[in-house]
């Protein structure tokens, strides 16, 4: 799915802010969502649901394998659910309650992972959810979404609850991020986006790692560098077409994510093209290692998941 509207920098903005949005704008045609709040309501984007429908809120408090519960009640009730909190925690801690409550009996649960990736900053690696894509792609019936900015965010919010029927994990993050895409974009849930046409080598990205993958590509083309930009805002099912058709075009594969680098998104796209189009692939990622407390974007430069990271390992791919 190419982009044909050209994409700008408008402002920098939260994608939980986008995520409540989302729920709000979802609510106002459904009237049918209940949100569960656990204690940390405003800080994952959920106080902006709370403050519109109150009578749809309920705190369950630090409980989040309880609210897990209580969400395939209401599920099993006719209600569309949603559950909230840090990723780390409706990820992992609840790991067991989503595979057997929500997967097992495929229940229509939105489950929001806030707080995702290194960019939480000072919250430091407790709090610094970069497993939560891999756990939650091998659970079956389970869709895994991670938008790149505010604006996708809110509009696969809504989506989540309009158009899909099991269980959906979306992932998004706590500090201002660049929002670069437009409300009427042509988005589908796993359907990955081409956001930059290009010949020698394709940069497949999702979530924040998409904006500076086209930072990367401008900066490539400056060389003579053609790099294609893709965007991968479905984890799970992921687009095996468009991630085919790109390694065939390019012969090269650069994937970019806030995650680890094992069972995130580099790790799907690598099980696509082994077993249909074997290709050179190079990584950008957390390397098998936990986080630390500091800036956001300082994080971000040490553990290399900037464009000019993403620039080298093009480069480097390149000339192997």
């Amino acid at each position: 799915m190419l982009m044909t509207e050209e994409f700008k920098l408008r402002n920098y903005i939260s994608t939980r802010i986008g995520f409540g949005e989302g729920l709000v704008e979802a609510e106002r045609k459904n009237r049918n969502i209940i949100a569960l709040g656990t204690d940390i309501t405003a800080s994952v984007g959920m106080q902006i649901f709370k403050d519109a429908f109150p009578d749809n809120f309920y705190s369950i408090g630090i409980a989040e394998q309880n609210a897990v519960g209580i969400a395939g009640g209401f599920a099993l009730s006719g209600m569309i659910p949603v559950f909230s909190t840090y990723g780390v925690f409706s990820a992992m801690r609840t790991l067991d309650q989503i595979r057997i409550t929500l997967c097992y009996n495929n229940l229509h649960v939105i489950i929001g992972g806030a707080h995702a990736g290194i960019s939480v900053g000072p919250d430091g690696a407790t709090h610094q959810a970069l497993e939560d894509m891999a756990v939650m792609r091998v659970l079956p019936n389970m869709t895994v979404l991670s938008p790149c900015d505010y604006t996708q965010t809110r509009l696969l919010t809504q989506m989540a609850v309009e158009q899909l029927s099991g269980p959906v994990y979306i992932r998004y993050g706590r500090e201002p991020m660049p929002d670069f895409t437009f409300t009427n974009q042509k988005i589908e849930i796993g359907k990955a986006q081409i956001f930059i046409e290009g010949n020698d080598i394709s940069i497949i990205a999702t979530g924040h790692l998409l904006w500076e993958s086209i930072k990367a590509a401008k900066s490539l083309a400056k060389k003579g560098i053609s790099a294609e930009v893709i965007n991968i805002h479905t984890i799970k099912p992921i687009d095996k077409e468009t991630i085919i058709n790109t390694a065939r075009k390019t012969g090269f594969i650069v994937t970019a994510e806030e995650h680890q680098i094992s069972g995130g998104l580099g790790s799907a796209v690598a099980e696509v093209l082994s077993e249909y189009l074997p290709t050179k692939m190079g990584f950008i990622g957390m390397n098998d290692q936990f986080g630390e407390s500091g800036q956001p974007m300082e994080l971000m430069q040490k553990y290399g998941m900037t464009s000019e990271a993403i620039e080298t390992k093009c480069i480097n791919l390149l000339q192997s």
